[in-house]
């Protein structure tokens, strides 16, 4: 089984992202918008993290707050599945709940 996410971004004459459209297998080929990507890809061979972070010009700093604060919770997360440790998964939840009370993302408690 081969599954497939592709995107597509529409630049400006400045090349900076105007619009940012993506496909997936799963999702029928359904055209889908966004504002912002942060792909994160674990090179083996060098033994190094490569990334790719796009967003829109349309991106407001509220948004990229909620969306910085929401990748930290689901890093967390992901890092407690992929190795069972949950200390360290619970600080960077504790990390990514004051970020976001700090940027205002999460209201506080």
């Amino acid at each position: 089984m081969q599954k497939e996410i592709n995107f597509s971004i529409v630049l400006d004459e400045k090349s900076i992202p105007e619009k940012i459209n993506w496909t997936a297998t799963d999702t029928q080929d359904k055209i889908n918008e966004c504002r912002a990507i942060l792909i994160s890809i674990w090179d083996h061979q060098q033994k190094g993290t490569l990334s790719f972070e796009l967003w829109t010009k349309d991106m407001t700093v509220e948004e990229m707050n909620v969306f910085f604060t929401q990748t930290l919770f689901v890093m967390a997360d992901t890092y407690d599945r992929a190795t069972q440790n949950h200390a360290q998964s619970e600080e960077l939840k504790a990390f990514a709940k004051a970020f976001g009370e700090k940027n205002k993302a999460i209201a506080k408690k």
